[in-house]
């Protein structure tokens, strides 16, 4: 049983070591950096990203993954900036719609893997290919989103100390993320994708409802991709089809930061929180540094998560029979 606790929470406890210390370097580096200004900007500025990945831990977890979310999301905010700037649909009405196209597509992808047996990496660079395709022919171009509404929700917020605002897109992703929390820990959905990732064939043989669960989990992935599409469109007022490129990888990359296994079954969703954290503040850098060399960041992102997937190799290994 400790050899267990240990092993769900070595990773967890790694990412939050390394946010302290990285968050800590750059308080002590740049002046006025360790403030709640910032802290606000790490949830707003990086909400989209980080709904995506709470809907792609859910698919880590069960040992597959999702390379079509940033082209879902493309399409999300195209599909928003069209429906309201061009057939003048109000937009509570468009935003259902993209949601829905987006479960819809997600669920489209996971019952191709189950029913078929086919690799999800395949499937969903084949729905990245076509998300993308499907963005562009909705609209070429960007299209700006002028409508009173969506002016409404990007001067919602919570009101803190120091003038600060924690705007509409961060509240939300904090909704997304104690849904997600709630999800993965206290249903028999979220224990039944922990089961899935840990072993499938033992999940079919304990009866679980392993296709149903499979069709959900990319059903979940397209739909948090759409609302980080969503959430986009609130930032940026604004669709457009070229939106998203390589976002995939970014969200990846903070789930298995966050301490989630690549192999299924290990990880928590407070930990993709931590790893979009990192992600942030990495990229946070920049805004304080004159002539910085933005290359940077991505050397800095790609040498921790290469940390991380050597670790999980490590702990696969400690946790083998004999190992």
């Amino acid at each position: 049983m400790n050899m267990i606790f240990r092993r769900q929470n070595l990773p967890l406890l790694v990412t939050a070591l390394v946010f302290v210390v990285l968050f800590g370097a750059f308080s002590v580096a740049f002046r006025n950096f360790l403030s709640l200004r910032v802290v606000t900007n790490l949830f707003m500025n990086n909400a989209h990203v980080g709904i995506i990945a709470v809907g792609l831990t859910f698919v880590i977890l069960s040992g597959g993954i999702d390379l079509s979310v940033g082209s879902v999301l493309a399409f999300a905010t195209i599909l928003v900036a069209t429906l309201i700037g061009k057939f003048h649909v109000h937009p509570g009405a468009a935003i259902a719609v993209a949601l829905l196209a987006g479960a819809v597509f997600g669920a489209g992808q996971g019952f191709l893997i189950q029913s078929y047996q086919l690799p999800p990496f395949l499937v969903t660079l084949a729905g990245m290919f076509l998300a993308r395709g499907l963005a562009f022919m909705v609209s070429a171009k960007e299209m700006a989103i002028e409508h009173g509404f969506y002016r409404a929700l990007a001067g919602l917020g919570l009101p803190l100390p120091g003038r600060v605002m924690f705007g509409f897109t961060a509240c939300v992703f904090v909704v997304v993320l104690l849904a997600g929390l709630w999800i993965a820990h206290l249903t028999r959905f979220g224990r039944n994708v922990y089961a899935i990732g840990g072993s499938e064939s033992s999940a079919v043989l304990m009866g679980l409802p392993v296709a149903r669960t499979k069709v959900l989990i990319y059903a979940l992935s397209g739909f948090c991709a759409a609302l980080g599409g969503v959430v986009f469109t609130v930032q940026a007022q604004s669709g457009n089809p070229l939106n998203g490129f390589g976002m995939e990888l970014d969200a990846i990359a903070a789930v298995v930061i966050g301490g989630t296994l690549l192999s299924g079954g290990v990880g928590q969703v407070a930990g993709t929180l931590l790893g979009v954290l990192i992600y942030g503040t990495i990229l946070t850098a920049p805004d304080y540094l004159s002539g910085f060399d933005s290359s940077w960041q991505r050397i800095a992102i790609g040498g921790l998560l290469l940390v991380f997937i050597i670790l999980q190799r490590f702990l696969s290994r400690a946790s083998a029979p004999g190992g």
